[in-house]
């Protein structure tokens, strides 16, 4: 989750980084309960993860991120451009197990992604057939690139088009400056897998009871993966799963919310399965991956901190 302009590929620069979920204007106050809820659960996709590794996949997250830059290029290649950037924005899609852009009109339409088990860039039909795949270990960001420009070409598409100039900055790993990508630390990938995997999950679940939430993607600036929900005009609730940035060094299920509350505000509302709040530059709810517990209890303890978190920035708004 993000502050300040954590958001900017999205908000303005003093906004937080988070996408938003908005939430119906209700009158009653929902107080978090740490209970069991009525809500019928969703499908078991939950996949366990290892809260000890959280803080061992800094080197693969930081060469996902740049490898993600592929499919959003797609995007930024061939797409209109809009204003909030969505054109550069990802979509995990389960049955391909990766990060893929928006579809791109052609004589076969096609998707640009990347697939962290076995790092991979894959291309697929509009339909998430896979047509193609480069393994990208051991491969520069040029030798991906060429590859990308010649699949395009046998879809009908001028593969001369796709570029990787973008207008955003992402965090710096020796891959985009001619080093290859290493992905010998297979365990990493995979763990990332999951932790996106589990993220778009459990945001799917959030999302099917809000007729106002928006569709759920990973954007490529700050790659953290969020929906948002609006409440009111400039009111709104963001939730979303980053992968690690330079507040956490791990993955993190976020809350926050526009506007902000101030901290002493924040804390005086109870959160559920071991969320704490953050309050260093922006104001939000946090589940850090390290805090996680068994296996077979991470999915209802990550759904009680996301009900507890949402009810409280919708009790906070509710008070400004």
């Amino acid at each position: 989750m993000i502050g300040g302009d954590r958001f900017a590929c999205l908000w303005c620069p003093d906004d937080s980084r988070m996408l938003i979920v908005f939430l119906p204007d209700l009158s009653v106050e929902l107080v978090p309960q740490e209970t069991h809820e009525a809500r019928r659960p969703s499908p078991r996709t939950w996949q366990p993860i290892h809260p000890e590794a959280a803080a061992r996949l800094t080197d693969s997250r930081l060469q996902l991120h740049h490898a993600a830059q592929f499919g959003a290029a797609a995007g930024i290649s061939y797409l209109k451009h809009l204003p909030d950037d969505s054109h550069t924005n990802l979509e995990w899609i389960p049955a391909l197990g990766g990060l893929f852009s928006r579809a791109i009109p052609a004589q076969r339409s096609f998707r640009i992604g990347v697939r962290p088990i076995k790092l991979a860039v894959l291309v697929a039909t509009d339909e998430n057939r896979p047509i193609s795949e480069y393994p990208l270990h051991g491969r520069t960001i040029t030798e991906a690139k060429d590859w990308i420009r010649s699949q395009i070409n046998l879809l009908g598409a001028d593969g001369s088009r796709y570029t990787l100039a973008r207008h955003y900055e992402i965090p710096r790993h020796d891959v985009a400056i001619g080093e290859s990508f290493d992905a010998s630390e297979q365990a990493c990938f995979e763990e990332l897998s999951r932790w996106f995997a589990n993220g778009a999950s459990m945001l799917g679940a959030l999302t099917r009871t809000s007729s106002t939430a928006s569709e759920i993607r990973c954007w490529p600036c700050h790659f953290d993966i969020g929906t948002f929900i609006k409440v009111s005009s400039g009111r709104g609730i963001g939730v979303g799963l980053e992968p690690g940035d330079d507040y956490y060094d791990e993955p993190y299920f976020y809350v926050n919310m526009r506007p902000q509350p101030t901290a002493s505000r924040a804390r005086s509302r109870p959160l559920w399965g071991s969320g704490t709040w953050h309050t260093d530059e922006w104001v939000g709810a946090v589940l850090c991956g390290s805090r996680l517990g068994a296996a077979s209890s991470q999915e209802r303890q990550t759904r009680e901190f996301l009900d507890s978190a949402v009810s409280a920035c919708r009790a906070l708004l509710s008070l400004d």
